[in-house]
C-alpha cells in the first residue's frame, strides 16, 4: 500500500529528487520493496486498516483516513485511530505515556535536574 502511495507521488512529480533518492535506497536495501515498487502498482487508499510492530509495545491495529487538503493538491492529512477498548488502544496509551516519560527525563536531563 506505501510503495502504491509512493507510486502515486512519484508520478505528481517525476523530477522529485528527493523521492528518487529514496527509491534508489529502498531498493537497494530491500528486496521486497524492490518487488513491490517493480510491479509498478499505483494506488490510493482513502481509509483501511493498518498493522503496525513497534519495538516498544507490540502489535498495534490502527485504522486509518486520508483527508485531501483541497486548498492545498497533493497534500493530505491521514488519521490514525484504535478501536476503543482494543488491546491496541491500551498499546497506545502505554506508548503515549513512555514517550512523556522519556521527553521528561530528556528534558531534565538537558536542565541538569536528572539525578542517578
Amino acid at each position: 500500500m506505501c510503495v502504491g502511495s509512493m507510486r502515486v507521488e512519484a508520478g505528481r512529480d517525476p523530477h522529485d529528487t528527493t523521492l528518487q533518492d529514496l527509491v534508489g535506497e529502498l531498493s537497494t536495501c530491500s528486496d521486497t520493496f524492490r518487488r513491490l515498487w517493480g510491479a509498478h502498482d499505483v494506488r490510493t487508499h482513502g481509509a483501511g486498516t493498518m498493522r503496525f510492530e513497534h519495538p516498544v509495545v507490540g502489535t498495534l491495529t490502527v485504522a486509518y483516513e486520508e483527508l485531501a487538503i483541497t486548498a492545498e493538491p497533493g497534500r493530505a492529512v491521514i488519521i490514525y485511530s484504535t478501536e476503543p477498548g482494543s488491546e491496541s488502544a491500551q498499546r497506545m496509551r502505554l506508548l503515549a505515556s513512555w514517550a512523556a516519560t522519556r521527553r521528561t527525563e530528556s528534558e531534565q536531563a538537558a536542565r541538569g535536574d536528572l539525578r542517578p
